[in-house]
């Protein structure tokens, strides 16, 4: 079997799978919702946020949202693929793109999602990090858009991470879950570089204040 034919075998395979055992997974696991009140109080008429979160997160955060319907962007790499199809059978549309590549694109087509009336959600530390330092893709989102940013977090009792560069993290079953909904960012229509930075900075503390707090929990400083 040549690789171009053993890739896209994989590509029906290997997704389905990890939908299948993620979902008997999560099932065994307790999770504690935190914060809703914030998501709530922030959407507006038609409920519309810009989800964000840490990288570790990407996998997980399909399971602990799957009632949470939006658009994704994904790293527009050959190994994005397999997620972009893990986050449809999650019930989420895919864009695809990266800071190094087809990132402009990408934003433009959740900009559109945001205009119709979809909810949109992007990892906040891109595809390829440094890990837990924000980059401006949602603030610039945001901006455009005139939809606020709402922060997530999770953590969990017991949990296994792969060798990555941002620790991809997943509970281990019958594991007590956390999951948290942050202080909602209004940002400013219209901003320039320097409002940008000032907002990706905001983000980034948010982010990490959330990741801290809900790793106290578990007697944690990090996962």
């Amino acid at each position: 079997m040549n690789d171009g034919l053993l890739y896209r075998v994989s590509l029906k395979v290997v997704p389905a799978a990890i939908w299948l055992v993620s979902k008997l997974w999560f099932a065994t696991c307790r999770v504690r919702e935190h914060g809703k009140e914030r998501r709530q109080s922030v959407t507006g008429a038609n409920k519309q946020v810009i989800a964000t979160f840490w990288h570790y997160s990407l996998l997980v955060m399909f399971q602990l949202a799957r009632e949470f319907s939006a658009v994704v962007m994904v790293s527009s790499s050959r190994d994005g693929e397999y997620i972009a199809r893990f986050a449809q059978l999650c019930g989420f549309s895919a864009v695809r793109g990266s800071r190094n590549k087809q990132g402009v694109q990408a934003l433009k087509e959740l900009l559109k999602s945001c205009q119709e009336g979809r909810n949109t959600a992007l990892v906040a530390d891109g595809s390829q990090g440094p890990a837990r330092v924000a980059q401006p893709g949602s603030i610039l989102l945001a901006s455009r858009a005139g939809i606020p940013i709402l922060p997530v977090a999770w953590s969990a009792s017991r949990y296994v991470t792969i060798r990555s560069w941002d620790r991809t993290a997943f509970p281990m079953p019958f594991a007590t879950v956390d999951f948290v909904y942050g202080e909602p960012i209004e940002v400013p229509p219209g901003l320039k570089s320097e409002g940008i930075e000032e907002y990706r900075l905001l983000l980034e503390s948010r982010l990490n204040a959330l990741y801290a707090e809900m790793w106290t929990i578990h007697g944690r400083k990090e996962h």
